[in-house]
């Protein structure tokens, strides 16, 4: 079966944005710190790369997808894509969308779901033959309302504390272990930590 991925940046605090969405504030390091970074993440997961972007990222435009083959964003992830008019930030995934004020036909290759993310990642989760997993691309509330089937976190911890904002997993009390599976440290202060659900 496949595996649904958060994969997210967060805060020291806990926070994948600031209260108003933002995420300019979290701290890349210098230059070259920066791009060895940037490298780094592109290399383990380049289909969290936006389409507009992959060529910059080194990323060919028809370069096989490796761990996703779809991706599912509530709307606070998909509004800076649509701001700058976008429709379509991961032309190169299935895009799924959680919303129910977005209006259905924002674009052909985007899916809007206006409601049941639980029964939407359960369906993605069953298909068969795909040998990809589904990436889990934010926000808070969403992660929070399919926090039973997500299966992974892989978690860029940034060094900064944003004191507000929107939490990585929004929802009620629901105590859910994870193990961790692998850590690695980065020159510009960013760790990023995989881990597994535990007893799956």
């Amino acid at each position: 079966m496949r595996k649904l991925v958060y994969y997210v940046g967060v805060t020291l605090d806990g926070r994948i944005a600031g209260p108003g969405g933002e995420f300019d504030f979290f701290p890349q390091g210098d230059k070259r710190q920066a791009a060895a970074y940037s490298s780094a993440l592109t290399a383990l997961y380049p289909e969290t790369v936006p389409t507009a972007y992959r060529a910059a990222a080194g990323v060919a435009a028809d370069a096989p997808s490796r761990r996703f083959d779809t991706v599912v964003m509530g709307l606070g992830s998909y509004r800076p894509a649509l701001d700058n008019g976008i429709t379509s930030p991961y032309a190169h995934l299935r895009q799924y969308v959680v919303s129910s004020t977005l209006e259905p036909d924002v674009d052909p290759a985007v899916t809007v779901v206006p409601g049941d993310p639980l029964g939407l990642v359960r369906r993605l989760k069953q298909e068969e033959g795909t040998g990809l997993d589904v990436w889990l691309c934010g926000g808070g509330k969403l992660a929070g309302a399919v926090l039973p089937e997500i299966d992974e976190m892989v978690l860029k911890h940034y060094p900064v504390v944003a004191g507000a904002g929107i939490p990585a997993v929004d929802g009620a009390f629901d105590p859910t272990a994870f193990d961790v599976a692998e850590r690695t440290a980065f020159p510009n202060g960013v760790t990023l930590t995989r881990l597994v659900r535990a007893g799956r």
